[in-house]
């Protein structure tokens, strides 16, 4: 019933537009309520507004049921829900088809664009790689130049023996 009021359908209506288009509905898209799993949402609705005060409050209350149901109602997964903008011939639905199908041009760019960053940290990475071997090199070449100079100054700085002018 909530679907049918979003997507400004009668209720019968979408029912037998899913029927038509079962196939579409996969169990994760779609599975039918338990008579356990209807009764404990069917009593429950929560009322959140007090008239002689501003102060909000919720207080959960039995809701009865004005008809007989025949038939267990039907949930939907998030999936679900999109596969009905696509089955539902009203203006809403379709609106909401249009703007999901924009949603995944958008997300596609977005995974195109990722995969280009992608590479671009790989080169980065690369060249990273390749300056810390040449900063090891230069590392390696100024501690050798540094062992020589101290091997050079003990060397000058020997006490001599020998003869003497």
């Amino acid at each position: 019933m909530d679907l049918a009021a979003l997507y400004e359908v009668q209720t019968k209506v979408l029912n037998q537009s899913v029927k038509r288009n079962i196939k579409r509905f996969p169990g994760d898209f779609m599975f039918q309520l338990t008579i356990a799993e209807w009764e404990r949402m069917r009593s429950q609705i929560v009322t959140t507004y007090e008239p002689d005060t501003t102060m909000w409050s919720q207080s959960v209350t039995t809701y009865p049921s004005k008809r007989r149901i025949t038939s267990m109602p039907y949930a939907f997964t998030e999936q679900g829900v999109a596969m009905l903008s696509g089955v539902l011939n009203s203006e809403k639905a379709i609106n909401m088809n249009i703007a999901i199908m924009r949603a995944f041009v958008a997300i596609r760019k977005l995974t195109l664009q990722q995969t280009d960053i992608k590479g671009q940290l790989q080169e980065i990475t690369e060249r990273l790689g390749e300056h810390d071997v040449q900063l090891n090199e230069i590392y390696d070449a100024i501690e050798n130049l540094l062992d020589e100079r101290i091997a050079q100054r003990k060397w000058e700085e020997r006490e001599r023996i020998g003869f003497k002018k």
